[in-house]
């Protein structure tokens, strides 16, 4: 992703105002929001995201949340939501509306699932959510960190997309993972310059402004560690950024979170996951525009013209690349974390006969043993329009199937191709046609194969 180099922009920026009439935090909602008219209406429809769903759960009763007194509705909201404690990874950059109260002594904790990511500030004013709906996109809520009768998520989206529709999350609503050269404080660095992490970033450049446990071998990473005070000002120290990194003195106060890692495998997935869900966005929302257009132009039963059809091509051509990892950066060493959370993560994932699954890490010299992501089987993917989801299918069938050898795909080998179209075979339901012939007319080829040889 591209380096970023302007004021400091903090990661979750949302306007809290006082304090509602039932005790509740309220949101700015009024002003001009990407994305709110037709046929998009990122404001007006209906949401099915998992918070939308949890609310209507606590509105009616099925669901109470315990308070706990050390760290709120923090743990209540994670159990209800399936996202495991372990997920945890700790930011100390000031990248959120909480700002003052992030530190290196005191860093936002972010948990994290396929669907829904979860911010918590020490002695904040509110946990901080962002939610997957299969339609529209990253959704943006609030909870008061206050003990209530009636706990409620707010939807917060006028200022949150201030960041959180920009380039580092390709112009749609969504989620970003910034690496920055970190002041003692926590700030961006004078005369430095931050990026948004993806998977395609060298490990060298990850965790800027982050905590990060674990073992990566011998290779530098911008993790737990802080510039020189005062670095870039008039009289203080100057040079190369990435040798002026300091380790950090000060560490975080375990006790006051709900474990004392922040886990590096985690950190990986995290990287690869939040560029993924902006690019299946950015496909839906291109998709729809596109189709959109094109009934207001004439008749809406005409086929897509080329030139209409690669307004959401292009955005479902990289998605495909991303899916596939086509670009990944390699881990320069075998990488270990904590152990607790890469088993409950692959626990989830779905088997072939064969006990294979796209949630197997690697870790040796890439993130995953399979190279197809995991959200191939997310309800996002799967609402993806009918004219999309056939091209990405059809991309994915001619990489995987070994027809396309182009040099964009050279990193993926005969035997991981194999594995992966096999693997969705057996898993994935829905696939197309020309999957189900393909794995037909190689079955028959084998069988006749072995008559032969017998």
């Amino acid at each position: 992703m591209a380096r970023l180099r302007r004021p400091f922009a903090v990661l979750f920026t949302i306007a809290l105002f006082a304090a509602g009439v039932h005790g509740q935090i309220a949101v700015k909602r009024q002003g001009y929001i990407p994305y709110s008219e037709a046929p998009i209406r990122y404001l007006q429809d209906e949401l099915h995201d998992p918070v939308a769903e949890l609310e209507k759960q606590l509105e009616d009763g099925t669901v109470k949340f315990s308070y706990d007194e050390r760290l709120g509705y923090l743990p209540a909201v994670l159990k209800a939501l399936h996202i495991s404690q372990d997920s945890q990874t700790l930011v100390f950059s000031k990248t959120s509306f909480q700002y003052k109260k992030i530190s290196p002594e005191h860093p936002r904790a972010l948990y994290f699932n396929d669907d829904v990511y979860v911010g918590f500030v020490h002695e904040g004013k509110a946990l901080e959510i962002i939610s997957f709906d299969p339609n529209q996109g990253a959704a943006f809520y609030l909870l008061d960190a206050n003990k209530s009768e009636h706990p409620k998520f707010e939807r917060a989206e006028l200022d949150c997309t201030q960041c959180h529709i920009a380039p580092g999350t390709r112009n749609v609503p969504g989620v970003l993972v910034r690496s920055i050269y970190p002041s003692p404080t926590g700030t961006l660095a004078n005369s430095t310059d931050s990026s948004v992490t993806g998977q395609e970033t060298p490990i060298s450049k990850r965790w800027g402004g982050w905590y990060v446990t674990g073992a990566a071998g011998k290779e530098h990473t911008m993790g737990n560690a802080v510039m020189p005070a005062g670095y870039g000002s008039a009289n203080g120290p100057h040079g190369d950024p990435d040798q002026s990194l300091q380790p950090i003195e000060q560490r975080f106060v375990k006790a006051e979170y709900l474990n004392p890692d922040s886990d590096i495998v985690a950190h990986l997935v995290l990287a690869h996951q939040t560029q993924a869900h902006n690019l299946i966005t950015l496909t839906n929302y291109k998709t729809r525009i596109a189709l959109f257009d094109h009934a207001k132009s004439g008749d809406a039963n005409t086929p897509l013209t080329p030139e209409e059809r690669a307004k959401f091509e292009k955005p479902a051509e990289e998605l495909v690349k991303y899916l596939l990892f086509a670009n990944e950066a390699p881990l320069p060493a075998a990488v270990s974390g904590n152990n607790s959370y890469a088993r409950s993560f692959a626990a989830t994932g779905l088997r072939d006969r064969k006990g294979r699954s796209l949630r197997e890490f690697d870790l040796k010299t890439r993130l995953f043993r399979y190279p197809v992501s995991y959200l191939i089987y997310s309800d996002q993917f799967d609402q993806l329009p009918a004219e999309a989801k056939s091209y990405v299918y059809h991309r994915l069938y001619q990489v995987l199937s070994g027809e396309d050898q182009s040099p964009a795909f050279e990193k993926l080998s005969a035997a991981d191709r194999t594995a992966a179209y096999q693997i969705l075979l057996a898993t994935k339901p829905h696939l197309p046609e020309e999957w189900r012939q393909s794995a037909a007319a190689a079955a028959r080829a084998e069988r006749l194969s072995r008559r032969k040889a017998g």
